[in-house]
Formats: structure tokens, C-alpha cells, sequence
């Protein structure tokens, strides 16, 4: 075979497994939506009315996929945490307590370890919720509730590995974390809560909170009645950004002046000094309100390609300025 001939035959391998294993997730979607909907209420009715932690366990592959779903779970602010069904028996049952519920994970159904598990905690009466293959599983008849994937074809060749199975499973985690957290009205402010570092907190501050120019500090705002010179003359005390915030006579914001609109003014115009600033600054700019997040900046500069964006507050007057370099150090933007 020739390399060419072997690259089109990797490539259409590769297509087919991912091909397999988006099927398994749209053949359960197609579940959820019929047959299945009673069960999946009464899951989501079950984490809801949880009121300590979701306590995940799975052997094997399954017990990985469980970390991750326990990891989504805590990230949407459901309280989560897992436990291995083997070390469960040898005095790690202490990690659930009353008010938890635990979520059970087996492709077949009938994992020893994880079926064991279940039946200790059904004795100590505490609320199990299963996802297996099936609800005629072992597993599912000792469980409250219990999801089903459905008989899937693994993405292996030989039909062994655990590949479109353990995909599916997480995906049915991930939906119900989410079901859950959309049932208790998860917001943007919760999440930040939840994640107050890396891209996603910093993205999720207050644009307030990442403002290093403020007005009456170290942003110059100037009448828009003055000269261009007079207008540089009153900010050269405070000058450190790169444009001035000009205001009409009620402190509102009508435009900006930057250093490129100063340099072009200066190529082409010989009297510019001397021209009211009002004539040349850049007329109601693009600009971000108190109420706007860092994120919000980021599309801004991306959109616009803006080096300068006023904030303001909500009566239209400046009380900042974000300058692209302080996103690119948050590293947010890319130089």
C-alpha cells in the first residue's frame, strides 16, 4: 500500500471511531426524549432535592469517567466528591453521610464491586441513582433510579476497549449536572464564584475590578470645548494612557482622543493645535458600562481592534479606561 493510499485508510479509521461514538451519544438523546424522559425527571428530581454531596463511583474506566462528571458537578456548584466501590468496604463508606446521594456508574450493570456497593448502601437506605447499559441490570434493580445508555458498539474494532460506552456516560453526567444546575438557577456569578482563577475567572470579573486608569487618579478627562492644545496641556499631569476622555458640560462622555488620532492630525493638519478638540476626537466611541465583565473588553478588542475603551457608568459619565496592554498582561488578548 502506498503512504497515500495508508494516510486515507488512517484517516477514514479515525473518522469512523468518532463517527461511533457520537452515534452512542444521539442514540441516547433520541431515549431521553422518549421512553426515558419519566427516568430522567426523576434523576434530576433526585440530585436536586440533594442536600449534602453527590458521591460518584465506578471501577475501572467507569471510575475515571466519574471523577470527571464528580469534577463537572462541583464546577456548576453541586457539591461532589468520589469514592472507589473496592476501598468503600475496607472503611471508606465514611465519606458518604446522610443527605448525600451516590451516583453509581457500570456500563454492564453488573460490575461486583460497584453492584456490592449498591447493595450496602440500599440497607443503609440511602438514595442511589445507577446509569448501566440497561434497566434489567443488576445494578438498576438496586438503585432508586437508574439511567440507561442502551446496548452500545464500542468504537474498538474488537468491541473490548471501553470507548464509545465511557463517552456516553460521561455525556449523560455532564447533562445532568447541567440539568441540575439549570433547575437551581446557576448564573454567570455563581460560576465565577466557582472559578475565581484562570482564563475562565479572570474572564468573569467585573471590568471594574481590572481597571488600572480611573478618573481622578490617572485618566485624563478634558472639556470637548478646549483646543487640541489646551487639551494636551491639561492632561500632561496625569498623561500615562494612551488617549484623553473628552466630556460634554454634564460630565458625559462624547469622545476620545488618542495618540494615533494625534499623530494623524499632526501629518495633516498644520493648524491642528489650534483646532477645538471636538472637532477631531473620535465622536461617541465604542465604550463598556460598569455592569461589564472582562470578557466583554476581550470581544470589544477582538471586534474592533480598539487599543483604548472607555468605561462608564450608568449615566453616560467615564470612569475608567481599559487599555489593551492590561488585557494582554491578564492574558486574555494575545499581542
Amino acid at each position: 500500500m502506498t503512504q497515500t493510499g495508508r494516510k486515507t485508510e488512517e484517516t477514514a479509521f479515525i473518522a469512523d471511531v468518532l463517527r461511533a461514538e457520537a452515534e452512542a451519544i444521539e442514540r441516547i438523546a433520541r431515549q431521553v426524549a422518549g421512553d426515558d424522559s419519566a427516568h430522567w425527571k426523576a434523576a434530576l428530581d433526585l440530585l436536586e432535592s440533594c442536600t449534602g454531596h453527590v458521591v460518584v463511583a465506578g471501577m475501572g474506566k467507569s471510575g475515571l469517567i466519574g471523577a470527571k462528571i464528580s469534577a463537572t458537578l462541583c464546577s456548576v456548584g453541586i457539591p461532589s466528591n468520589t469514592l472507589h466501590p473496592a476501598e468503600a468496604v475496607h472503611g471508606d463508606l465514611g465519606r458518604v453521610r446522610r443527605g448525600d446521594v451516590v451516583l453509581l456508574l457500570s456500563y454492564s450493570g453488573n460490575t461486583e464491586e460497584v453492584c456490592n456497593l449498591a447493595a450496602i448502601l440500599q440497607a443503609d437506605a440511602l438514595p442511589r441513582l445507577g446509569i448501566s447499559c440497561s434497566h434489567d441490570s443488576q445494578l438498576a434493580r438496586l438503585c432508586d433510579v437508574h439511567l440507561s445508555t442502551g446496548d452500545i458498539t464500542e468504537a474498538c474494532p474488537l468491541n473490548l476497549a471501553p470507548t464509545a460506552s465511557t463517552t456516553a456516560m460521561l455525556a449523560l453526567g455532564d447533562a445532568l449536572a447541567l440539568g441540575v444546575s439549570r433547575r437551581r438557577n446557576f448564573s454567570e456569578d455563581d460560576f465565577h464564584k466557582h472559578h475565581p482563577g484562570g482564563m475562565l475567572g479572570v474572564g468573569l470579573r467585573k471590568i471594574t475590578e481590572a481597571l488600572r486608569f480611573r478618573v481622578d487618579k490617572n485618566l485624563p478627562v478634558v472639556s470637548d470645548k478646549v483646543t487640541v492644545r489646551q487639551a494636551l496641556e491639561q492632561a500632561v499631569g496625569d498623561r500615562r494612557t494612551g488617549a484623553i476622555l473628552l466630556v460634554d458640560e454634564a460630565g458625559r462622555l462624547s469622545g476620545i482622543f488618542t495618540d494615533a488620532d494625534f499623530r494623524r492630525l499632526m501629518r495633516t493638519d498644520e493648524k491642528g493645535m489650534s483646532r477645538t478638540i471636538a472637532e477631531v476626537m473620535t465622536k461617541h466611541p465604542k465604550h463598556l458600562t460598569t455592569d461589564d465583565l472582562v470578557r466583554d473588553a476581550v470581544a470589544l478588542t477582538r471586534e474592533r481592534r480598539l487599543d483604548e475603551i472607555p468605561v462608564l457608568d450608568p449615566d453616560g459619565k467615564p470612569v475608567g479606561l481599559v487599555d489593551v496592554q492590561d488585557l494582554i498582561a491578564m492574558k486574555v488578548v494575545s499581542e
